[in-house]
């Protein structure tokens, strides 16, 4: 495993994101209100994209084309497919157990990084690894409707985002340990941005929009998610890659289900004893891993 020295500012992109992605969770549920999960994983992409089309146009000189497959690889396994698992899996489960799954991010980095890019592996991390399954597993399967805000099957769908962002994260490690973050950013995002954005204007979008009381609190909402959930923290997060390593960078997951239990209490969702011991044997799990 990269051994790179942890500095002062790794720790500060580390806390931002933990607070910026913590509130994901939140404003999905609220895109939600106006708009269906294929819509709102459309618009969160394509907004993104078209954010970070005037970077790509810059930086274009820079940038080496014959890696679009790369990019391509890095922003649907990031980004792509996990706005539309998360879109789906927020329609039956709160916003505070979708963040708490999230946790399994940094687990599922191990895991791709000692299989796939052959990183160490001993018996400590494995130990971490079974306690970080057992908190999601009890989540899913012995949560209720009541407690996880719907059916906790469709838990199973965050578990395969967060496979989804560690196989990134291990492939911005191996790939683009040289290419500047915000190239990395933005061209994952433009050139898989656009098919969703076009996408939407073959919903019933502007219908919705025109009609749905929440519409526009909804789009604000996954504005919000885009700008700052997407495009400002996916440069902040590759650049955190490049400085530390896959798996440091995954520990953003520490703070994130605090905060997103945090967002979830303050809007009336139901917190149990079964999302306490989750967190805590998913986290436990994680330190492990990290330390093992």
């Amino acid at each position: 495993m990269d051994k790179k020295p942890i500095e002062n500012i790794s720790w500060v992109i580390l806390i931002i994101l933990s607070l910026v992605w913590g509130c994901s969770f939140i404003l999905i549920k609220k895109s939600l209100l106006a708009f269906d999960p294929v819509q709102l994983a459309c618009l969160r992409l394509g907004i993104s994209s078209l954010a970070f089309a005037p970077i790509v146009y810059w930086h274009r000189k820079e940038t080496d084309w014959s890696q679009w497959p790369k990019f391509v690889a890095v922003g649907l396994t990031g980004s792509g497919i996990p706005a539309f698992l998360f879109s789906f899996a927020q329609t039956q489960i709160s916003s505070s157990v979708a963040g708490l799954l999230n946790s399994l991010t940094p687990i599922w980095t191990l895991i791709i990084g000692i299989f796939i890019f052959k990183l160490t592996f001993n018996r400590t991390k494995l130990i971490g690894v079974i306690l970080g399954f057992v908190g999601a597993a009890s989540l899913i399967l012995l949560g209720n409707e009541h407690s996880l805000g719907g059916n906790p099957i469709f838990g199973i769908l965050i578990v395969i985002a967060t496979v989804c962002y560690a196989s990134s994260v291990n492939m911005v490690q191996a790939f683009f340990s040289h290419t500047k973050p915000i190239i990395i950013s933005s061209m994952s995002f433009f050139l898989i941005g656009p098919p969703a954005l076009a996408y939407v204007f073959f919903t019933d979008f502007t219908t919705v929009m025109a009609t749905h009381e929440h519409a526009w609190f909804s789009l604000g909402s996954v504005t919000i998610l885009s700008l700052l959930g997407t495009v400002m923290a996916s440069i902040l997060f590759y650049n955190l890659v490049q400085k530390t390593s896959a798996v440091f960078g995954s520990t953003v997951t520490y703070l994130m289900p605090v905060v997103a239990l945090m967002w979830g209490l303050l809007d009336g969702e139901p917190i149990t004893m079964l999302h306490i011991a989750g967190m805590v044997t998913i986290l436990i799990g994680v330190f492990i891993t990290k330390k093992g």
